[in-house]
Parts: C-alpha cells; structure tokens; sequence
C-alpha cells in the first residue's frame, strides 16, 4: 500500500489526535478526499524491520527515528516535519531535505515543567517529603525562597525560553537571560524590558540556571552547543547553581553535574532530558549499567536513581512537556498545518523550515 504521509512515533492520545484532526482536513476539503495516511508507534527502523513498504516524499518523526540513506538520496527532495520543538537529530540533512519542527505546541506545557523543577529543586522538595515519615520540623535544611535578591538566568529566549523567563518573573525573581541572539532580540517589541547579559556576567550572579537552548551538534554553526555547560564554565560560578535542563542532555553533560553536585557546587538538579536516550532507556529497563563505559550515561542512571529515591535534591522524569492536556492536540494540529501548506505550496517546502537562524 502506498501512503500519501506516514507519522512514526505518534503514542497515546497524540496518535489519536493526529487521526481526528486528519479526517476533519479531509471533511473539510484542505486534504484530498483519497488522502491516504498511516499512523504507528513505532519508529521508521522497527518499521521497515519486517516490511517492505515505500515510504512517502513526506513523513512525520519523533526523535528516536533514523532517516536511512537511500530514502534520502533518492527520488524527490524528501520533507520531514520532525514532532518535537529539537531538530537536533536531523539538523545534519537541512540541506538535503526539507525539515520542519514544531515551535509552538510546548511553550506553555514545557514553561510549566521548567517552574515545577525550579520550585521542587529550590524546595528541597524530596528531604521534605521524607521528614514527613517521622514528623521531622526541627533539622531540615533551609530552603531557598525566591525573591528578587534570587538571580534566575534563563539560557535562550525562543518561545518556550521567553515564556520561562515571564513566568520566572512572575515567581518574585530577578530574571535574566543569555542568548546568542540578543542584539536581535533586543529590537522586537516582544522582548522589550528583558535583562540581557553575557554568558560570562551570568554565571557569575546566577542562583538559578534554566537551560531551554535547542541541541545544535553543528560545530560550523555559531549556534553550535554540545557540552556547553562544561565544568570549566560551571565552576566559574560565585555562588551554589541551582540547575534546570528541559531541553536537551547533551548541552549539560549528567557527568559534569553530579561531579559537582557531589562537590557542592551545584545543590539542586531538574531534568527531564538525558544524554545519549536511547541508549540510556535499555539500560534502564534492563536495569544493568554493569556493561555500560559511557560517563554520562552511568551519572544520568545515578540521578535518576537517587531522584526516585529521593536521596538527593535530584528531580527526574522522561521528556513530557508535550504531554499536557493541551499541548497533545496542538501538536497534531500544528504538525498537520504543516502538511496542508507543504501540500498547497506543490510539494515543495514548508512555510518555515531550517536552518531557522542564519
């Protein structure tokens, strides 16, 4: 069977709203009424494991998913809308395929999860949870209370980073943000009143660090930011880093934050993005880390461990931000808005597509 689009990796009710909003485009004739389309859990390689179908000029993925070379290479210019607001696993094909991604269905679900991470590390959230067992009041450690003497630097303002950065205001802290493109920012209207620094003046003065960068693994690229929260650069701090990462794992290495965490540098972490996932979740589930050499990926199941055990002011959970109640049938409508332009446009391209930043 041939299909007109294929959506890998589309889980829960997100597989459900891309069905829905699907045959209410075809209802109301922004798709053709012999629009033909699949839906599956799975990601293009366990796909095609057993099966010998043709994949379509356009596809929808997740982040697990791998493009094989000859899809790429072959035919037609291929497009791909990526479902997540992270391109990062495709960034490497911009100039091969047309990619797109979603920039607006997690803004707010995303925001959300950033100020839980920021109110449960600064909290101390789990030693107060487990006083509770015994009644402790007399021996908890202090908590931080988040006032405007708390400095919060929020690192990027894209859409979810700026909504971060209002609601980090909102929460009685002074705010303040570092992005690679401020000067630019400081021009549009929307981001008028925002404090911005360098990276060099934040890491100074931060009580609070909030990662929300997009993952750009391109060293040719100024956006480039693997490992940008390297221990050099943390250690530069003046006071304990309270530190948030909802984004992506490898722009802060698990390794480099319980190194130190345990040296009392850092004194909280929250984080719902790991380095190395795939790998990670195998080992995980098989709940063996005996064979694994990768430091990130044993210092991750050491945070996560301890998170769950709430041995430390460590709070974890997988990417979620997409799963809110609202975000969850946005995301379908904006990745099908998606396809209606690309369809109307003749096949060519997306209304907006990568590279996003010149």
């Amino acid at each position: 069977m041939n299909y007109d689009i294929m959506h890998f990796e589309a889980l829960g009710k997100e597989a459900e709203h891309l069905e829905n909003i699907t045959n209410e485009l075809i209802e109301n004739g922004k798709l053709p009424k012999n629009f033909n389309f699949l839906i599956t859990p799975l990601t293009i390689q366990e796909y095609f494991k057993d099966k010998e179908v043709k994949m379509p000029d356009i596809i929808t993925t997740k982040t697990h998913s791998k493009l094989p070379k000859r899809y790429v290479s072959e035919g037609n210019k291929k497009s791909v809308i990526t479902r997540s607001a992270g391109y990062d696993h495709f960034e490497h094909l911009q100039n091969e395929i047309n990619l797109t991604s979603l920039r607006e269905y997690c803004v707010d679900a995303v925001a959300q999860t950033a100020i839980k991470f920021v109110y449960c590390v600064c909290g101390n959230l789990n030693e107060y949870t487990l006083n509770t067992s015994i009644f402790e009041r007399k021996n908890s450690s202090s908590f931080m209370e988040l006032n405007l003497n708390r400095v919060a630097t929020v690192y990027w303002v894209g859409k979810i980073g700026k909504k971060i950065y209002e609601n980090l205001s909102y929460n009685g802290l002074s705010v303040q943000a570092v992005d690679i493109r401020s000067e630019e920012l400081k021009l549009l209207e929307e981001y008028k009143g925002f404090n911005f620094v360098t990276p060099e003046e934040a890491i100074l003065n931060s009580d609070i660090i909030v990662n929300v960068m997009n993952l750009t693994k391109d060293r040719g690229s100024r956006f480039y930011n693997e490992n940008y929260f390297s221990e050099e650069y943390l250690l530069k701090a003046k006071k304990p880093l309270y530190f948030v990462n909802v984004t992506r794992g490898e722009i802060a290495p698990e390794s480099t934050l319980l190194k130190l965490y345990k040296e009392k540098k850092i004194v909280g972490i929250g984080v719902d993005v790991f380095s190395h996932e795939s790998e990670l979740t195998s080992y995980l589930q098989n709940n063996d880390f005996s064979k694994c050499s990768n430091d990130d990926i044993i210092a991750a199941g050491e945070i996560i461990k301890n998170g769950i055990a709430k041995a430390e002011n460590f709070y974890v959970q997988p990417h979620q931000g997409f799963n809110s109640d609202l975000a969850a049938k946005t995301k379908a409508v904006e990745a099908m808005n998606h396809v209606v332009y690309w369809l109307n446009n003749k096949d060519k391209k997306f209304k907006e597509q990568l590279p996003y930043y010149k």
